[in-house]
């Protein structure tokens, strides 16, 4: 009889580890939408803070600009349309029709045979 009651005992004791390590197997769906919120949530942190890195590059390169005195691009290509208008007028005005004279290119060293 005693051996009876502790063969039982085994068998339930088995079939609580069994289930036990069934429930420890099975993923709770409920898990993978509270991550997929966080990994969301996080995604959102992180584009914000790649927006304000960004700006403040931006910022900190048109300051180092300004304080070099630079001028941006649209107001030089502007200005060099209009110093151009203004030779070619200069030109027809004095009869000269020569262009000025361009940089001779820059030979470039060779390499010397031994």
């Amino acid at each position: 009889m005693v051996s009876l009651l502790r063969l039982e005992d085994r068998c339930y004791k088995t079939r609580l580890r069994s289930e036990e390590e069934s429930l420890l197997m099975k993923p709770d769906p409920k898990i993978f939408d509270d991550l997929s919120r966080v990994a969301g949530g996080a995604l959102n942190v992180f584009s914000a803070f790649r927006e304000q890195i960004l700006g403040d590059i931006k910022a900190r390169v048109d300051e180092a600009a300004s304080r070099m005195d630079l001028v941006p691009r649209e107001d030089f290509e502007r200005l060099e349309a209009r110093v151009n208008a203004l030779q070619k007028k200069l030109d027809d005005l004095t009869g000269s029709n020569k262009k000025p004279a361009a940089k001779s290119p820059v030979k470039k060293a060779g390499k010397k045979k031994a």
